[in-house]
């Protein structure tokens, strides 16, 4: 690997706070000495020591965030679906007693099945009311065959101006993965700067794209391989910084360039643009857990 890529080109790494970016191969789970095709919840970690083919200094931006965030989700469900789902996995617990004889296993189904009945009748509201809820049930059903589109609870609503209590609870629907969008201004100075900046934006498109599955042969496109994989830190100095957060391993989805970031197209005798602007997104590989925030660590964390 070459010496790190900069801009500014004068940047001093360390005295300075910046983002540095350094680029992997991206490694396959099965990879990483694992069997099976699903990883572990927070397995995949910034790797220290892993060879880097790229490393990419920048200056923080202006304007810096993180986001983290879980989805929930409404669910609903009646005393009557309730006990009629608590009732189905309680006989089909009780077929366990089969193991051990046939005429346990039979009356253990039995005993489920009668405490199934006794739930649902206690939830409708007595003998009465689960007659009335399959009384609904059925009309709905046949009103469905004559094209006419009304639910249970809607005749319930209608004839008592009722409805059944649905219980509605949030609940957890899974982790987030996280997203990152920086833009640097650039303005080169010199002949040395601008080279420098050529080669910036040459290597992000470059490492971003996909590979043909055969180095070297660029005739074999049965298959593409992924991406390689950009590890985001920013630093302070020498050290890792001791306030702002922390990155896991990322994908980059996107890089746009302005070659007239004033407005105007403007360049110097050999062509390079006088101001350009420079957008990266990038989108973490695997979602943040409880567990990477174990053990000691600066700053605020992922």
């Amino acid at each position: 690997m070459e010496k790190p890529l900069r801009y500014p080109y004068t940047l001093i790494a360390e005295s300075t706070d910046y983002l540095q970016i350094d680029i992997i191969n991206y490694k396959p789970i099965q990879n990483e000495g694992n069997n099976s095709i699903v990883n572990a919840p927070g397995a995949r970690r910034n790797q220290n020591g892993v060879e880097k083919k790229e490393i990419i200094l920048l200056p923080i931006p202006s304007n810096i965030s993180d986001s983290n965030s879980t989805k929930y989700g409404d669910s609903s469900l009646n005393s009557i679906g309730g006990a009629l789902v608590g009732g189905i996995m309680g006989v089909m617990q009780a077929g366990a007693g089969f193991k051990q004889s046939m005429k346990e296993g039979s009356q253990n189904v039995l005993d489920k099945g009668k405490a199934t009945i006794a739930s649902l009748s206690t939830a409708a509201g007595g003998t009465g009311g689960l007659q009335g809820f399959l009384t609904r049930q059925l009309a709905s059903e046949a009103a469905g065959i004559a094209g006419v589109n009304i639910t249970p609870d809607q005749l319930l609503a209608r004839t008592t101006g009722e409805i059944l209590n649905p219980n509605m609870e949030l609940l957890f629907n899974g982790p987030s993965l996280r997203s990152f969008k920086f833009s640097f201004k650039m303005t080169p100075r010199n002949k040395k700067e601008a080279d420098e900046i050529r080669k910036i934006i040459t290597t992000f498109k470059k490492h971003m794209a996909p590979k043909v599955s055969s180095a070297g042969d660029t005739t074999n496109t049965t298959f593409l391989k992924t991406p390689d994989v950009f590890q985001l830190r920013y630093r302070q100095g020498v050290k890792e910084h001791q306030f702002l957060n922390k990155f896991k391993q990322c994908f980059m989805e996107s890089i746009n360039v302005s070659y007239t970031a004033d407005g105007t197209y403007a360049t110097y005798e050999d062509g390079t643009p006088v101001s350009m602007v420079m957008d990266l997104s990038f989108k973490e590989i695997e979602p943040v857990y409880d567990v990477d925030y174990n053990g000691n660590f600066s700053g605020v964390g992922y």
